[in-house]
């Protein structure tokens, strides 16, 4: 009797240890990739990125010519004048950096497009992630896309699929 009441508290207690943890693996990037509408912002990102680009790399040619120039030229010129040259090129490299940063730094004109273009598309990802969570009773889901240690993922296990078919992506 008392194995009977063993064997059958065990298997209660491994049926609880097996609803316990209920997750699911999702690769967002791969999500995000099949999405038209993230290829479009990623698109208009990088378009937006190449032309401030242009700018940097114009204002550095214009930059390393005058630099060029005053090497050639420095020892004609006076004290005065020498040190009026050297001040102009500084401002032009200060201008220059600050430019750089203003465009690519951290919260900069790049990263203000991104949030303005991207987010939205990310949160639209992850309250369909949030959805599938609460309907299917996960515990929690990994994304596997941004190098979280997951050293294995069972294939089976990846809702990336149910992700799309939410968001109405094929």
């Amino acid at each position: 009797m008392k194995k009977i009441l063993f064997i059958l508290l065990g298997v209660m207690l491994m049926g609880q240890l097996a609803n316990a943890q209920r997750y699911a693996i999702v690769d967002t990037k791969y999500v995000l990739d099949k999405m038209p509408e993230y290829k479009e912002a990623q698109k208009k990102l990088d378009q937006f990125s190449m032309a401030w680009q242009k700018e940097i790399d114009d204002k550095q040619q214009v930059l390393d010519k005058m630099y060029k120039d005053f090497d050639a030229e420095q020892v004609m010129l006076s004290d005065e004048l020498k040190k009026k040259r050297e001040d102009e090129l500084f401002i032009r490299e200060k201008e220059l950096r600050d430019l750089q940063r203003k465009r690519f730094g951290f919260e900069g004109d790049l990263f203000k497009k991104r949030q303005e273009l991207v987010k939205p598309i990310q949160d639209k990802v992850y309250n369909a992630i949030q959805k599938i969570a609460v309907n299917r009773g996960y515990d929690f889901i990994l994304d596997k896309s941004e190098g979280i240690t997951v050293i294995f993922a069972d294939p089976k296990l990846d809702r990336s699929e149910d992700i799309l078919r939410e968001l109405g992506v094929k």
